[in-house]
């Protein structure tokens, strides 16, 4: 009898949940679902906030869209999702996914800790810079600006560390350190929360999750979900991009690049490799933590399929605005299309509209124009070769090669579905080879660590 591994990714904007047969490593049968969980910012702080509810809700409509049959033949389940971002909830041992006493999902994109603000909070003891969206800055944020917000909890994670405690009945929550890192002050060489310097500056270190090895066991399923019996061995969250990496790197020689809703560049680094133990300053590349005390350096854009979405969404309004109502996948595909047909564009678009960690301050521009390329092709064209530009200009292609890379792997929803944006790595990335890999996703990628480790 075939046994199963449930991979879950609780992304941005979507939620996809695999199984993969354990013996062949391939998965049978996969499902995603759109969360549509955005909250609108009413107070005009930067914030970006999702519905939790809508996201568990969601969730659970997807796992019920897989096999019935083979949900109870699952050995292990593995959650991955969206980092940096901060989750907050009461004890859930007796609350079973309904996302009763929690706050909102803080995300990764959240705007409310601007560079003044930040400037003011402890300098972590970590490689990692601080940014806003990151988990310890936010909660700073609240401890200044509404400290009574945090009283209501006894327990913070990202959304897939909730989940876990859910899963498990967790009395305190578990996180590995491909997520602690994401969240700043967390040191990866020793595996521990920057305690001393946090407690100095008042900050309410009850709520941080106790840490455990990436890969590690969190516990058991405390009750049946979907057919999957109690007693089930459920993983400790892990990281979107490092499981997204996990799915397609094959080498030490490949280079991943991701674009979904961000975009991210990253290798990995030789064994044995140790981050220096202060941020590089405006240095574009971070080494993230990865698998067994290895590490990725990565080129993290906050700039990619988002920018994308965004200009659809403009014109979507624009088009309205003159009272014509046209789809926003309809929009979409006629912009591949006019782009395709205009090959090179002498237009410029730096699509930093967003800002860069390190460069929050360089927002988005559009220069050289001209009457001769202010078609939809040539804009097109020239926003698919900016993202493009961007993520490259954070991790050149001379760089990888000098780095021992010879294949550049791509992935992610933005890429799957633009060929424009293929094209335009292709020329990127001219003396390497370029492969696209099928499998290459989170929820793949964390069914996959999660067989070849527990």
């Amino acid at each position: 009898m075939s046994t199963y591994i449930l991979g879950i990714d609780l992304g941005t904007t979507s939620i996809k949940a695999v199984l993969l047969e354990s013996g062949s490593r391939l998965v049978v049968a996969s499902h995603s679902l759109q969360t549509t969980s955005e909250i609108a910012d009413s107070c005009g702080i930067k914030a970006n906030e999702q519905d939790t509810g809508r996201i568990i809700d969601t969730l659970n409509e997807c796992i019920q869209q897989l096999p019935a049959d083979k949900l109870k033949n699952v050995t292990r389940i593995g959650l991955s999702g969206q980092m940096h971002g901060v989750l907050f909830w009461k004890d859930q041992r007796k609350e079973f996914f309904t996302a009763k006493d929690t706050s909102q999902l803080i995300t990764w994109q959240d705007g409310r800790c601007n560079n003044d603000f930040l400037s003011t909070l402890p300098k972590p003891n970590s490689h990692l810079s601080l940014a806003t969206g990151f988990g310890c800055a936010t909660i700073f944020w609240f401890l200044k600006h509404r400290p009574e917000f945090l009283e209501q909890f006894t327990a913070a994670g990202t959304i897939q560390d909730y989940v876990v405690s859910m899963l498990c009945g967790l009395e305190r929550c578990v996180m590995t350190p491909q997520n602690a890192a994401s969240w700043g002050y967390f040191n990866t060489s020793t595996s521990q929360w920057n305690l001393e310097i946090l407690e100095a500056a008042g900050f309410p270190t009850h709520l941080l999750p106790e840490c455990v090895p990436s890969g590690a066991l969190a516990g058991l399923t405390c009750m049946d979900w979907h057919g999957i019996g109690a007693g089930t061995p459920v993983g400790a969250a892990l990281g979107d991009l490092q499981c997204s990496v996990y799915s397609c790197m094959s080498t030490s020689t490949d280079a991943v690049l991701n674009i979904s809703t961000s975009a991210q560049l990253t290798h990995a680094m030789p064994a044995g490799f140790t981050p220096p133990s202060s941020p590089l300053s405006n240095s574009s590349i971070s080494y993230f933590p990865y698998f067994d005390s290895s590490y990725l350096a990565v080129a993290a854009s906050l700039n990619g399929g988002n920018v994308l979405a965004t200009f659809v969404d403009m014109l979507t309004k624009w088009m309205s605005d003159l009272g014509a109502e046209i789809s926003e996948s309809s929009i979409y595909e006629k912009l591949i299309s006019c782009a395709l047909h205009q090959d090179t564009t002498d237009l410029n678009v730096h699509p930093t509209i967003l800002g860069e960690r390190h460069s929050s301050l360089c927002l988005g521009q559009v220069t050289d124009i001209s009457p001769s390329n202010l078609s939809l092709g040539h804009v097109m064209r020239a926003l698919c070769r900016g993202v493009i530009s961007n993520v490259t200009s954070m991790m050149p292609a001379d760089y990888l090669q000098n780095a021992g890379v010879t294949r550049v792997v791509g992935s992610g929803t933005a890429l799957a579905r633009n060929q424009v944006l293929r094209q335009e790595v292709e020329r990127a990335f001219s003396q390497m080879s370029i492969v696209y890999g099928q499998n290459a996703d989170s929820a793949v990628g964390v069914a996959m660590a999660l067989c070849d480790r527990l």
